[in-house]
């Protein structure tokens, strides 16, 4: 039997066991400590950021975003609606409203046309959002020039998910660093792991300062334990920063194997009629985090589900395009603008095993596997129009 092939599995180096030994060997073993500090400061080094704050997961890095942007119950904010509901889920945690933007085909990210036309119209009647949250889908950077130009004509600021875009760039820069603040993940399927963790970044010391304040559960500066403010238990330990730190050394390693991946899939798939690659858009570097791609069934001669079950069956993981969040029943009655871009490529969309982990032989048996689905049909067609 087959050894599985996963979608995106942990990979580490040999590095991040020596910053673990040195957190047991000096007893920092509670959430606070040096590596915390230094993977802070390694991180801003290689983002371009100024400042970040290391936290327990990206998702809570949204969350503390949103607040410290000062979203508040009953606010309405923009965001991506092809993305995983942890880009929308602390938005309702504070009691505000998610209002879901459809995706361009550039890039599969935000349509910054419908997000001008949104804003200059939500302007005319006095009814703009608080916050913009733009995410950068599978490792692909959004039109970000676009869109913060329009979100700051209406000063809304703007919050980047770049939780699976870590090392892209757009126009030569980080994604992560235009906005007002970024958030990055490192749960255990990103392009770096802390097993599971996130980052919050932002050129404003002020906020970040106030993030981790927050994430410490707002305690305030006295010998005893006084709270003046709602905190929250965010904060990463320093044994997981200190994975980080080994992690944040092979990034560059870790990009070039995902991209490796991408190529290999579209050198061996490239004659199947039907399929599609998610595209790079010309303004960006793409991680390919994940190799996506798009099935016509009409030219290939089954849809994405039938590719997907028959991939299963052999042990190799694929998974759809993320479900837009216009379509999850948890949002449902939420507002949506567009939609039909992401609805078409969640239908037609198919993530391939994409770890910088898989060897060659690894995606040519993915590959393969593919190829036999499409014999498979071609036969059944051919025979379909004889019998007939």
């Amino acid at each position: 039997m087959n050894k599985p092939i996963l979608l995106s599995t942990p990979h580490m180096s040999d590095r991040e066991l020596e910053f673990v030994k040195e957190a047991f060997d000096t007893n920092w073993i509670a959430p606070v400590g040096p590596h915390i500090d230094a993977f802070e400061q390694e991180f801003c080094q290689v983002t371009g950021a100024n400042h970040a704050a290391a936290l327990n997961s990206g998702t809570a890095a949204i969350h503390l975003a949103l607040q410290l942007v000062g979203v508040k119950y009953g606010d309405d904010v923009f965001c991506s609606t092809l993305t995983f509901s942890a880009t929308a889920n602390p938005i309702v945690y504070l009691g505000a409203k998610p209002v879901f933007i459809d995706s361009d085909r550039v890039s599969w990210n935000m349509n910054p046309d419908l997000l001008c036309e949104s804003l200059t119209d939500r302007a005319r009647k006095g009814k703009l959002p608080k916050a913009v949250v733009l995410v950068h889908l599978y490792g692909q950077s959004a039109d970000i020039e676009a869109i913060l130009k329009i979100c700051n004509e209406y000063e809304i600021p703007l919050i980047e998910d770049a939780a699976e875009a870590l090392g892209a760039t757009y126009k030569g820069r980080m994604v992560g660093t235009f906005g007002r603040i970024g958030i990055y993940s490192f749960n255990g399927n990103k392009i770096i792991t802390t097993s599971g963790g996130g980052m919050l970044v932002s050129n404003d010391e002020k906020l970040v300062n106030k993030a981790r304040f927050l994430a410490a559960q707002a305690r305030d500066p006295a010998p005893h334990y006084q709270h003046s403010e709602i905190g929250y238990n965010y904060r990463l330990s320093n044994i997981l920063a200190g994975i980080g730190r080994g992690q944040l050394r092979v990034l560059s390693e870790r990009v070039a194997a995902r991209r490796r991946n991408f190529e290999i899939y579209q050198q061996t798939l490239k004659n199947l009629p039907g399929l599609e690659f998610m595209p790079e858009a010309s303004f960006g570097y793409a991680t390919r985090w994940l190799t996506c791609l798009t099935i016509n069934p009409e030219l290939f001669g089954t849809d994405r589900e039938q590719i997907r079950v028959a991939l299963t069956e052999q042990q190799i993981e694929t998974r759809p395009v993320w479900k837009p969040l216009h379509l999850q029943p948890v949002f449902a009655g939420y507002e949506s603008i567009g939609g039909a871009v992401a609805e078409d490529l969640f239908t037609r969309g198919l993530c391939l095993p994409s770890g910088s982990n898989l060897t060659i032989q690894d995606l040519e048996r993915a590959s393969d596997a593919i190829s036999t689905v499409y014999d498979s049909k071609s036969k059944n067609r051919t025979f379909s129009i004889v019998d007939r």
